[in-house]
């Protein structure tokens, strides 16, 4: 299903990427480590998913760290498990691995 281009815009002042979708709002969240960007959460209201919507904010985002000489840290689960997948031209971005930034310790 095509649809018109979507305006996404850098809110830098909140670490995110988002779009306005008719009085909603699809967003990818970051966290910012020096030249890393964590891309912890994405969200697409439910109405509004299965339309690329999701791709297209990740596409902005890895753009953004591809020009600006960041690695990336997939940690939400749409990038790590579908995303980088369909793109692999990305995973030379990304930083995977190593101790977790907040270990959960269970018992």
């Amino acid at each position: 299903m095509d649809q018109p281009s979507l305006n996404i815009e850098h809110d830098a002042a909140n670490h995110r990427f988002c779009a306005s979708l008719q009085g909603f709002e699809a967003c990818l969240m970051y966290r910012l480590n020096g030249d890393e960007v964590d891309l912890y959460h994405t969200y697409v209201p439910e109405v509004f998913r299965g339309r690329g919507i999701a791709e297209k904010l990740c596409k902005t985002a890895f753009e953004y760290a591809k020009a600006h000489g960041m690695t990336v840290i997939p940690s939400c689960s749409y990038i790590s498990d579908a995303y980088l997948k369909r793109h692999p031209e990305y995973e030379t971005l990304t930083k995977r691995g190593g101790p977790p930034s907040d270990p959960i310790v269970s018992g």
